[in-house]
């Protein structure tokens, strides 16, 4: 028989089990950690000296102390201790000091990265998938000089932003 969740590895309660209040607090301390999730930052190795309690951080690299072993981790600080939560792929957080979105891709943790097919504002969309190159504005028939460069530096910023390929 399965005793967690798969995904939020929550623990079951199991019908034989006795004091089942222990395995429901515990399983509303991983939901409370992982549902809407804000860490206060992604870049101590160690614990804080004073952390709240409930307080989450996102473990960084070559950890030490408590945090020994779990880069990478959802560190939760509750009733005293440390809970260490694994992240799974498609898991997004808040991060509190940098004021932005991290999720969990292929294995790694990536800061700042918004993955879309398309952006819209106000049900308008501005930016879709990046479309072919462009050749840059050539020499015409008539002395253009000043809307070649006008065209040029333009095409410079599309491509620049990423709209048109290089």
């Amino acid at each position: 028989m399965v005793n967690q969740t798969p995904r939020l590895m929550t623990p079951y309660i199991i019908s034989t089990q006795s004091q089942k209040e222990v395995t429901h607090n515990m399983a509303l301390n991983i939901l409370d950690a992982l549902v809407q999730t804000a860490v206060e930052t992604a870049s101590l190795a160690s614990p804080p000296v004073s952390p709240p309690e409930g307080g989450l951080w996102l473990v960084a690299s070559v950890a030490t102390g408590d945090w020994l072993g779990h880069d990478g981790k959802i560190a939760q600080y509750i009733g005293g201790v440390w809970q260490f939560h694994a992240p799974f792929e498609g898991l997004q957080l808040w991060l509190k000091d940098d004021e932005v979105m991290a999720q969990f891709r292929s294995g790694l943790w990536q800061t700042g990265v918004v993955t879309a097919q398309k952006l819209e504002v106000s049900g308008q969309q501005v930016v879709g998938p990046q479309q072919p190159a462009i050749s840059d504005a050539a020499a015409g028939t008539v002395i253009d000089v000043e809307a070649r460069a006008a065209l040029n530096s333009l095409l410079a910023a599309c491509r620049a932003h990423g709209l048109i390929a290089p």
